[in-house]
């Protein structure tokens, strides 16, 4: 179907945070946009004020008069959708194009100049940060962002004028491998949903036939040493970065004071003086793939500048709801081993003389079966670790996983207890934490804002 020919589009899976954003690429079009979701979100509510009708039955009788024709409605569904779904199924036996959102989002990587961010840790905030500063600058940008900035309080920007696109490359179910970008950044390959590529070669695969895909002319900035050689075209140029070498890296980092500045170092221009207006470590290195990727396409040094000072961040991307010097509580999407250790590290850096507690919840039974000690050694930088229960998504549980795999891994000295969800809230407020961080990408998140009002009303 072209894109000229869609006159409605239909999300099976409308509040995913990856769907919600394209939804509100056709809303923006002046189409008809509707779909189902399995339960209301804060997100389905704000696309609902956009303007998109959405339900929340599984119920083919549900669905608008304007998306049951054709030869004109897209239907877009997320892979953790079963085959079985109702709705699915009638738009299958009825002939109508059925896309994943991985599949659009290609459409536009060939429409558009695509800029894309894929690794298994630091995608959305590179991303993020990027879009910001080309979205700032005179060069401006579309962006689908794999969460909701703090800048724009959306996941989603919308250019009239500029040709590029940038969009956050997933790897989950080989995503990726539908867009053809522009130019690309690798963040990190360290092994992940191998529920899904079986073992860690084949995990590194995945990410070699990516580099395939950028097209001629382009460029790839990889992420220093990592264990995964990409296979360019001939004419696609290659740069790396890190935080301390590489083509782009930083030097004079200085962190104190709760602010962080750094000199960008780039062989197209260096920029002296960044100060990171969301003063998190980590995202110096994210910066540095960020500002590259801008800079390869077009913004000045000023502008990158203002940019990075001016980046809010991201909504449970090292999250702060409350900072002052009696209590500090965040919350951080982190579910992946390597996505702990850099948000302990961090935590460290910025707070050494302070008790540090997280409650994690983790994420998949197969991720937690497959790197449960790993779990266990990042979160045994902190002083203490409060387990919940593991939470689902989309799998069954597995006889004998659990978090109790992780707890008994947790190294000599870390406090340590288990909850379940329920018992969260009444522990809070049992207790007067120092440092909190609320840590996974579970539903454990949603109990923030009361953790939040609960530290505040002490």
């Amino acid at each position: 179907m072209d894109i000229k020919d869609i006159k409605a589009v239909y999300f099976i899976g409308a509040g995913g945070i990856g769907m919600s954003a394209i939804a509100r690429y056709f809303i923006g079009k002046g189409m008809v946009v509707a779909g189902y979701d399995k339960t209301p979100s804060e997100l389905t509510r704000r696309l609902e004020r956009e303007g998109m009708l959405i339900h929340y039955e599984e119920n083919v009788s549900e669905i608008p008069h304007a998306c049951k024709k054709q030869e004109s409605c897209l239907v877009v569904y997320t892979p953790a959708v079963p085959a079985d779904h109702k709705e699915l199924v009638f738009f299958r036996e009825n002939g109508f194009e059925i896309q994943k959102r991985a599949q659009v989002l290609g459409t536009l990587t060939r429409t558009h100049k695509g800029l894309c961010v894929a690794g298994t840790h630091g995608k959305t905030s590179t991303s993020t940060i990027c879009a910001h500063i080309m979205n700032q600058s005179k060069v401006g940008c579309n962006a689908f962002l794999g969460g909701i900035s703090k800048n724009y309080g959306t996941n989603y920007i919308l250019s009239s004028n500029s040709d590029f696109v940038v969009i956050e490359a997933d790897e989950f179910d080989r995503s990726f491998h539908w867009l053809n970008p522009w130019m690309s950044v690798i963040t990190s390959t360290d092994p992940d949903h191998l529920d899904i590529y079986g073992t860690k070669e084949a995990y590194l695969d995945s990410f070699r036939h990516y580099t395939t895909l950028i097209q001629p002319g382009g460029a790839l900035i990889i992420h220093r040493n990592l264990e995964m050689q990409p296979q360019v075209q001939n004419d696609v140029r290659v740069y790396d970065y890190a935080l301390e070498d590489g083509d782009f890296h930083a030097e004079n980092i200085n962190i104190g004071n709760g602010e962080i500045k750094f000199d960008f170092i780039s062989p197209i221009e260096s920029v002296k003086n960044v100060e990171l207006g969301n003063p998190v470590p980590i995202n110096i290195e994210n910066g540095i793939a960020a500002m590259a990727l801008a800079q390869l396409n077009g913004c000045t040094a000023d502008e990158l500048r203002y940019g990075m000072k001016t980046y809010h961040g991201v909504e449970r991307r090292f999250d702060f709801k409350i900072k002052n010097d009696r209590h500090v509580f965040l919350s951080d999407y982190a579910h992946h081993p390597m996505e702990i250790l850099q948000s302990a590290r961090s935590l460290r850096q910025l707070y050494q003389d302070r008790k540090i507690t997280a409650i994690f919840q983790p994420h998949l039974y197969t991720r937690t079966r497959d790197f449960y000690r790993e779990f266990a050694d990042a979160l045994s930088l902190l002083d203490e670790v409060i387990l919940c229960d593991i939470y689902p998504a989309r799998e069954q549980p597995i006889p004998g996983v659990t978090s109790q795999l992780i707890y008994d891994c947790l190294k000599p000295g870390v406090e340590k207890s288990m909850v379940t969800l329920d018992e969260v809230l009444p522990l809070v407020k049992s207790r007067d934490f120092d440092v909190l961080v609320v840590l996974g990408a579970g539903n454990l998140d949603n109990l923030c804002p009361k953790i939040m009002k609960i530290i505040e009303e002490k």
